[in-house]
């Protein structure tokens, strides 16, 4: 986006990181970079303000912090789970309580959550990760009903693979203790550990494709990025289909019945 020119103010937990991340690679006059733990409504509210302050406006709000979590249900801890929903719905939370009353009156905006193909569809070892997404797929789908009438529109947006830091060990968080119950997931941390590097998305081309929908102002609600995440929301439909189509007698079972 600095690229292109715009003005962008990017919440991290390290400015000092980020900065050090660009480098010489982008002109950083219009960037306002801004330390903030999401998890603090108050703090959220100051980095808007200042954004405002600096920009004299909001066009669009992107949320995309989070983290991985590989483990089996049972060997997920209760503080593992309050971290992960703290960051993924709880910090969007704070973050669109601060920024919706500024689009809505204005009457135009665009709010970007970024999700997952596992928004969609679940697998063994990541329930966690998961149930984070999910909420978050929930939340957009109602929220891009309510501001539509104001103008804002809203993007889920669902990667699959994509060659950045997310499965480094860095930022695939792990379970404190595991059991000897769960070997296929011990197998998939290690596949996904080696993975790193190798992954068939191309992070500069996912960027510019949410950048190019947002530009056009258009689109569909979900944005699928990666052949991978097609399969696999393909998949989904499909055993959702099934499912359906082998309960579409009983379901009715549980009516009053007719007047």
């Amino acid at each position: 986006m600095l690229e292109r020119g715009d003005s962008v103010a990017a919440t991290t937990r390290s400015s000092e990181r980020l900065l050090a991340a660009l480098g010489d690679r982008a002109d950083t006059s219009r960037l306002l970079p801004l330390t903030v733990d999401l998890r603090d409504e108050a703090a959220v509210r100051q980095a808007v303000l200042e954004t405002t302050e600096r920009f004299g406006g909001l066009d669009c709000v992107v949320n995309n912090a989070g983290y991985g979590f590989l483990a089996a249900v049972e060997e997920t801890g209760d503080r593992d789970v309050r971290d992960m929903l703290d960051v993924q719905v709880v910090g969007v939370w704070n973050v669109l309580r601060a920024t919706l009353p500024i689009l809505r009156e204005q009457r135009s905006g665009h709010v970007i959550n970024v999700s997952s193909v596992l928004g969609l569809t679940a697998v063994p070892g990541w329930a966690l990760y998961c149930a984070g997404k999910f909420a978050l797929e929930g939340l957009s789908e109602a929220l891009a009903a309510e501001v539509a009438d104001f103008g804002v529109k809203v993007t889920i947006v669902e990667p699959g693979y994509f060659r950045t830091a997310f499965l480094t060990e860095d930022s695939l968080a792990l379970p404190a203790g595991t059991t000897a119950h769960y070997p296929a997931i011990r197998e998939m941390t290690g596949d996904h550990l080696k993975l790193q590097g190798s992954q068939l998305g191309d992070p500069v081309k996912g960027a510019g494709a949410i950048i190019g929908q947002v530009v056009a102002g258009d689109g569909p609600l979900r944005q699928l990025l990666g052949s991978d995440a097609h399969s696999y929301a393909t998949a989904k439909v499909e055993a959702l289909r099934s499912n359906l189509d082998a309960t579409a007698l009983s379901a009715p079972g549980t009516d009053f019945p007719a007047a």
